[in-house]
This record gives C-alpha cells, structure tokens and sequence, in this order.
C-alpha cells in the first residue's frame, strides 16, 4: 500500500477520534477540527515514517495534545476569543453531556486534559505523565483535583435544578 493510501486509510479510521480527543480538550468543535487537521496535515508530511512507529495514535494523540498547547499560547498572547456561531453540521449532545463537558472546560486545562485522557482515551498514568511531560504523581493530583472540582459543580448544579 502506497503511503497516501495508508494515511488516508488511517484518518478513515481514526481521524473522527482524534477530534473528539481534541473537542474535550478544548471544548470547542470548530476548533478540535482545526486542531487535528494540522496535526494530521503535518503527519502527512512525514507518515512514511510515522506509519512504521508502533503506536501512531499515540504520537498522533501527544500531537494533539501538544497542538492545543501552542494554540492557547498564541491565543493568550495575541488573540481575543469571540462568540463562535453554531455549526449545524454537529450533532447537538444530550443535556447531560453538553452540562459535563462545559463542566470539562471550566476545569484549568492540565486537570481537564488528564481526565480526557484518563476516562476517555482509557491511557494508564504512566502514558499520560510522558504525554504531558511531567511525573505520574502530578497526573494523579491534577485527576484528583479536576473530580473534585466537577462532583462539587455537578452537584451543586443537581440542587439548583
């Protein structure tokens, strides 16, 4: 199989999961697509290398990671965020989900990325300390500390309803 063949045959099958990685990461579509297209299109650039490694969602998923890092230091920076308008062509999540994802964005982003890639990526702490770059006892801090902070809102959205 040629090489554009393989990366197409890739993003196929595992480009709508890298979106949603991104999406909870940063808790916005438009910007999750944006995110792993650039990701995605600089891999292209290099998959004949890429394809060979063992676990290229792997790579693929610290890319990402690293992707909204940079982004929000840009942003920060330079940019000031404005009102986005809906897109229709996105499913509208449930109420709970919708309600558990602000939540997620709310949490500062080292607490919201671990529990991403904790509950939804289903990573061990060891792969989520090298994917973050720092020590699996601070991976279990910021997961503890970011479930502290959603059962607190959480609940305290439950008494309010």
């Amino acid at each position: 199989m040629r090489d554009d063949e393989s990366f197409a045959a890739y993003v196929d099958a595992r480009g709508q999961h890298l979106v949603r990685v991104a999406y909870l990461l940063t808790g916005d579509q438009q910007l999750a697509q944006d995110l792993v297209q650039g990701v995605l299109s600089r891999a292209l650039l290099s998959w004949g290398r890429l394809s060979k490694l063992d676990d290229v969602d792997a790579y693929l998923r610290r890319a990402v990671v690293n992707g909204r890092t940079s982004w929000w230091r840009r942003v920060s920076r330079h940019e000031s965020p404005v009102a986005l308008l809906p897109v229709s062509a996105v499913p509208a999540p449930s109420e709970d989900r919708a309600a558990l994802v602000g939540e997620l964005a709310r949490l500062p982003y080292n607490q919201r990325a671990v529990l991403v890639l904790r509950y939804f990526e289903d990573l061990p702490d060891a792969q989520i300390a090298s994917i973050l770059g720092c020590a699996e006892s601070t991976v279990r801090s910021h997961a503890r500390r970011g479930l502290a902070t959603l059962r607190v809102s959480l609940v305290e959205e439950d008494s309010d309803a």
